[in-house]
This record gives C-alpha cells, sequence and structure tokens, in this order.
C-alpha cells in the first residue's frame, strides 16, 4: 500500500510528498511509525486515534522508565491511544518479513520467506543484532516492544498465533508486568504445539538494576521466573546463540517427546565430545540393538567399535551406499533424534564432494526411516552459507556449534514433555492487599503458635504440649516416649543454631537434662512426639509475591536445609504433573 511521510518542515522525504500535518492525511493509516519527541508523541498518538488509524509504533524514549515527569507522560500516552493498538514507546518497532512491511528506523538484515519463527524482544538494539545474524535462522517477525505501555508480551504472543506461518516464538524478556496474562498466553501456545523459547535477563543483582533503568521493567525474583517458565512449557535458554539455535532447530524439526539422541561421526574425538557435553544437560544415548549392532557391521566391519555415540571412521566415507546402509541402521534406533556431527571445509580448501555424499546418505536414511534429523559443525563458523540453505530447504536444521545444538536438543525435550502433560490450571490474579492491611506492630509468631494456626486450617502437626521447666517430665511421660524438647520464642528463627533442639529423649532422666540445657534460652518449652519412622526430612512454606501470587516452597529439610539448597518452587494452584 502507499506510505504517507507526515513533516511539517519538508516537501518531501526518499522521494515521497510529504503532508504536514496528521490531519491532511487522505485516510486512516493502517499502520505508523512515529519518530518525534514524548510531548509530540503523545498528541500525535490521540490525533491518529482519532482518524481511526490501525496502530502505531513509537520510537521515543523519556517515557515510565525515565521516572517524574515520564510516568505522567505515559498516563497520557495511553490514555490518548484508546483502543488504537500501541507498541513501545522506547522501542525499534516491528519488521514482518512474511509480508514485507517494516515499521523500523534503523538498517536492519533478513529476507522475506513464507514460513519462519518470530522474535520479541524488550532491547531496540538486541532485536537489530537479530536481525544481523548469520545462522540461516528463518525470520519472520521481529517485535521490539520497549516499554509495553499498553501491547506487551502475553498480547503479541496471542496475535502471533494467529499466523499460521509461524513455527516458534522467540522472547528476549527482562520482566513481566502481567504473568497470569504471559501464563495464559502461553499455555495457548502449548496447546497450540507453538514452541517458546526465552531469553531472560536479571539473573545478576547487577543484571535486575540495568533492567530497572532500561525499561522501567521489574526483574523479579529469577528462581520464580524459571518456576513460571516450566510450569508454561517455556524452555529458557542463557545467550543469544543458544536462543538462535533453539529455533532454528524447533523450525525444522519441531519438539521432542524425550531427551535422547543418537551421535554419528567419523571421529572419536567428536563422539567423547559430544557425550562429555551431553551428560551434563540430562541427554541420552539409547544403546544400540542387536539388529542394529548386525547391520552395523555388515557395513563397517570389525575395525569400528559399535556403540552410540558413534565414530564410523572413514572407511566408508566417500560411499553413497555404504553410508546410506549405516546411517539408516543407526537411525533405526528408539532415539528422539539423530545427530550427524560434521565440519565442512573452506572453499580456499578445495572439493567438497565427500561432504555432500555424506549429507545425502543422511537424507535418504532420515526419509527411508522417517527420523528426525540434525547436522551440526563442532565449531559455529564451519558451516558455509551454501550448505546451511541447501539443507534447511530438505528440513535439516544446520546446527552451528555443538553446545548450542545439545542446548536446543535440550529444550525441544522440555517442551515436547510439557506438551504431553496435562494443562495446569489458570494462575489466579491476586487482590492487592489494602494499605492498612499491616498497619500496626508486626510480629513473629513462634513454633507454637505457627503449628495451631496450621492446625486450624486441617493440616496435621505432631502431637504435641507447651510446658515449663517445672513439668516437662510429666508431660513427656503423658505424651510417650520418645520425645524432642525444644526451646519456644520468637526470637528463635534458627534454634539448631543455638543448642535449642533436643532429640530422641527416651527417659525422665534424659528430659530433665535437656530441660536444663534448654532453660536460658526461654521460658517456655514445647515437647512433641518424637518421628521414629521417618522417610525424608522436607520443607514446606507457602509465600505471596507481588507479581507471581501464591507459590509452594519445596525443599530437603533438616539442619542441612540451607546448605544444601535444594529446593523446588512451585507456582500455585497447580497438580501433581
Amino acid at each position: 500500500g502507499p506510505i504517507w511521510p507526515v513533516n511539517p518542515k519538508r516537501a518531501e522525504l526518499a522521494g515521497r510528498a510529504c503532508f504536514a500535518r496528521i490531519a491532511d492525511l487522505p485516510a486512516a493509516p493502517d499502520a505508523v511509525f512515529i519518530a518525534v519527541p514524548p510531548l509530540a508523541t503523545v498528541q500525535a498518538v490521540a490525533e491518529l486515534a482519532a482518524l481511526g488509524a490501525g496502530g502505531a509504533v513509537c520510537y521515543a524514549a523519556g517515557f515510565a522508565e525515565a521516572g517524574g515527569q515520564g510516568q505522567m507522560l505515559h498516563e497520557q500516552l495511553l490514555a490518548a491511544a484508546g483502543e488504537m493498538a500501541l507498541i513501545g514507546p522506547n522501542c525499534y518497532g516491528l519488521l514482518n518479513y512474511l509480508d514485507g512491511a517494516a515499521l523500523w528506523p534503523d538498517v536492519h538484515g533478513g529476507n522475506t520467506l513464507e514460513r519462519g519463527v518470530a522474535l520479541i524482544t524488550q532491547s531496540g538494539n538486541i532485536g537489530l543484532n537479530l536481525t544481523m545474524q548469520q545462522r540461516s535462522l528463518p525470520l519472520a517477525y521481529l517485535i521490539s516492544l520497549g516499554n509495553s505501555a499498553q501491547l506487551g508480551v502475553p498480547e503479541l504472543i496471542r496475535a502471533l498465533l494467529q499466523d499460521l506461518r509461524i513455527s516458534a516464538i522467540g522472547l528476549h524478556l527482562e520482566g513481566l508486568r502481567d504473568v497470569p496474562a504471559f501464563a495464559a498466553a502461553a499455555g495457548a501456545a502449548l496447546a497450540r504445539k507453538i514452541p517458546i523459547v526465552v531469553l531472560k535477563t536479571g539473573r545478576s543483582a547487577a543484571g535486575a538494576r540495568a533492567t530497572l533503568s532500561h525499561t522501567g521493567s521489574l526483574a523479579g525474583s529469577d528462581t520464580l521466573y524459571d518456576a513460571l517458565f516450566q510450569r508454561c512449557g517455556v524452555a529458557r535458554v542463557d545467550t543469544l546463540a543458544e536462543l538462535l539455535e533453539t529455533l532454528k532447530f524447533l523450525h525444522s524439526v519441531g519438539s521432542l517427546a524425550e531427551p535422547s539422541l543418537a551421535s554419528l561421526s567419523c571421529s572419536g574425538g567428536e563422539a567423547s565430545l559430544i557425550a562429555d557435553l551431553a551428560e551434563p544437560l540430562g541427554l541420552e544415548f539409547p544403546a544400540l540393538s542387536a539388529t542394529q549392532r548386525t547391520e552395523l557391521h555388515e557395513q563397517l566391519g570389525d575395525r569400528v567399535t559399535l556403540d552410540n555415540p558413534l565414530d564410523y571412521h572413514t572407511y566408508i566415507w566417500g560411499d553413497l551406499a555404504r553410508q546410506t546402509a549405516c546411517f539408516t541402521a543407526l537411525l533405526r534406533g528408539s532415539q528422539a533424534v539423530n545427530v550427524l556431527i560434521m565440519d565442512y571445509p573452506l572453499p580456499a580448501c578445495g572439493e567438497d564432494q565427500h561432504w555432500l555424499t555424506t549429507e545425502q546418505a543422511l537424507l535418504a536414511a532420515r526419509n527411508a526411516i522417517g527420523a528426525r534429523a540434525a547436522i551440526v559443525s563442532s565449531l559455529p563458523e564451519n558451516f558455509p552459507l551454501v550448505a546451511r540453505e541447501r539443507l534447511l530447504t530438505q528440513g535439516i536444521p544446520p546446527m552451528q556449534g555443538l553446545h548450542e545444538c545439545l542446548i536446543a536438543l535440550r529444550a525441544a525435550a522440555r517442551i515436547g514433555q510439557a506438551q504431553q502433560r496435562p494443562r495446569q490450571p489458570a494462575l489466579p490474579v491476586l487482590p492487592v492487599l489494602a494499605g492498612g492491611a499491616f498497619d500496626g506492630p508486626r510480629r513473629m509468631l513462634d513454633e507454637w503458635q505457627s503449628k495451631q494456626a496450621l492446625a486450624g486450617f486441617g493440616l496435621c502437626v505432631p502431637d504435641g504440649q507447651l510446658c515449663s521447666t517445672y513439668n516437662a517430665v510429666t508431660v513427656a511421660e503423658s505424651l510417650g516416649y520418645p520425645v524432642v524438647l525444644k526451646a519456644v520464642s520468637s526470637q528463635l528463627a534458627h534454634k539448631t543454631e543455638v543448642g535449642g533442639v533436643a532429640l530422641n529423649l527416651h527417659s525422665a532422666a534424659e528430659v530433665q537434662a535437656a530441660v536444663v540445657r534448654l532453660a536460658p534460652l526461654s521460658d517456655t518449652l514445647l515437647l512433641e512426639r518424637m518421628v521414629d519412622d521417618a522417610v525424608a526430612e522436607l520443607l514446606v512454606g507457602i509465600l505471596r509475591d507481588a507479581q507471581f501470587g501464591l507459590v509452594l516452597v519445596l525443599g530437603s529439610g533438616g539442619v542441612q536445609a540451607e546448605l544444601l539448597a535444594d529446593v523446588r518452587q512451585l507456582l500455585l494452584p497447580c497438580h501433581s504433573d
């Protein structure tokens, strides 16, 4: 469609005649890129909304991320937009490679295509960098959100799910303002089997501070973000390279039912390397079956050790028929995906026909078995563009970098396993606590008070009774031995550290001795029946987070709870799966 520049100071722009005012436009535009100062941005948005424009990208900074006056401008911008869709402010905008549309202020890479992945980022410059990627990622959309004053990640995920040309969605996040809305949108993607991969910054204290200063986002507790992503079937990665490689794999292959693979290479060193890299990621190499061993032996003979990962040596290098038979035998296994490790030669090194033969053998085996397969170069730079593009047209992802490839496989398996689970219930939007809800002096409940409160909600607590230094023995004998004696005080958060607990008391004499030892810590003591058939000690807690709502905390209990730091957090409500 037509492009209409609006600029009161210029007669033309890039060969197109300029309109002096928005009001002079011949019709309501479908989409607008606004690149004027903040105050003028608010005015332009109001005029466009009144005109009936479809939506706008606001490039200017100086809104909520700046605080003070900027927050007031933020509120004015939202009011001005009304029902008109708004991306930004403080953002680069939108690139649509499917339809050839750009609302973007700078240079960018990428090419038009018919199907691909969508990337959403809260950083304009990272978005720009992502368009320049040299990894042959089929990029369909690049959206820079900035402050997300109106449209945020949840709304854009739902919009992208309406486009059947999208194969996967990648997110670069600094924070989320509406966690329940994100969970609902991610759940819709999971139900549609559209994978989502996220690179979330703000793990470190410095990163969290940078996030707040950049877009005004709240970084939030990183462990709770992990819990959110796991709940929603969103795979988290740590680097831009991992994000791109994972999306590339998902575009061509999709999710995996389990974290298992078979590896092919003509190098023992590469076989050992992939085995070492895969193990800490939880990726498994299924053992070869008797049938596979027989078929492989027919092609490789006695000189090759038959195993998975498989080093097939170079005895059949360049022999299309034997390579195809060898690869077909390996691909018959139970693994979820098959990976061929192959670094390509530089053009100056001469003929690469044997590498092409190996490609053809893998394709033939893949097509014969119907298995999933990828080719990975151990070094990212050792995969030439012509080979990458050739393989993509065949549905083989050209993975660049062995570690990044394995991260992608783990992510694909996590997404695939999440797709098989029952869907989690919706996260509730908790009411905001009134400002005076906690007025007055605050106090910490002691152990006895806490357990009585829990018992009031129907939770089982140990049989016990408060006592004093004078009647402890009488109470112990009424409970029955063995017992545990504890000092009770709201000032004793960690009783074991100060010797405030005496375990496994089997007699009146032992109880009396424990009373003498604990009396200096508190006048009030708690006697409980000692559990003598415990299987394990668990730490169980509930916390209320302003962003994430109610969170169940589960971990290893006992005196080493903090040392082990073996804790899982689950967003509530949740089910046993």
